[in-house]
């Protein structure tokens, strides 16, 4: 039960980040202070990266306890499964190397402003490459681990970040 609690929790991170990036935004009460708006993005960077372990953990440890699917159980399911973590990390890591670190976690909210809008791989491929590289990575463990809990949980995640990504779309 703690586990479950824990993973619907993390499943608001996202949401929360965003209001908080929106209150940073019109406050800059992170940036007074940190007293500066690259250590508040940083920090708050370096948050949201722990909170994500600690969430990508707890979905491993769900799928692991619970029983496996045998439907799923299947090497063209295994694979396929792999073919979606192998593209779901071309996705995040390409879209880290686009943004930086900066550009990913939010800095725009900071007033760290890239020169121009990003437009080459992987956001010319798809949009917010980022939340569904990181989609198709917890979809292809799921697949691999034949887990129906994983599925859900990637339903989920899917979810959230449909959320997050309304309301990063926000005009503020």
């Amino acid at each position: 039960v703690t586990r479950l609690l824990h993973l619907s929790n993390s499943f608001l991170y996202n949401i929360t980040y965003i209001f908080v990036a929106r209150w940073e935004h019109s406050t800059r009460r992170l940036t007074a202070l940190f007293g500066s708006p690259y250590v508040a993005c940083y920090s708050l960077g370096f948050i949201i990266l722990l909170l994500n372990v600690c969430r990508s953990h707890s979905m491993t440890v769900a799928m692991k306890t619970q029983p496996r699917w045998e439907v799923l159980e299947q090497t063209e399911v295994y694979y396929t499964g792999v073919v979606f973590m192998m593209a779901g990390t071309v996705l995040v890591v390409s879209s880290f190397l686009a943004l930086g670190f900066t550009g990913t976690f939010l800095g725009d909210y900071f007033g760290i402003l890239m020169d121009e809008k990003v437009t080459g791989f992987p956001f010319n491929l798809i949009d917010n490459p980022m939340y569904w590289g990181s989609t198709a990575n917890y979809l292809g463990l799921a697949l691999i681990g034949s887990s129906p809990v994983g599925l859900i949980l990637t339903v989920i995640v899917a979810a959230a970040y449909k959320v997050a990504i309304q309301f990063e779309g926000y005009v503020f």
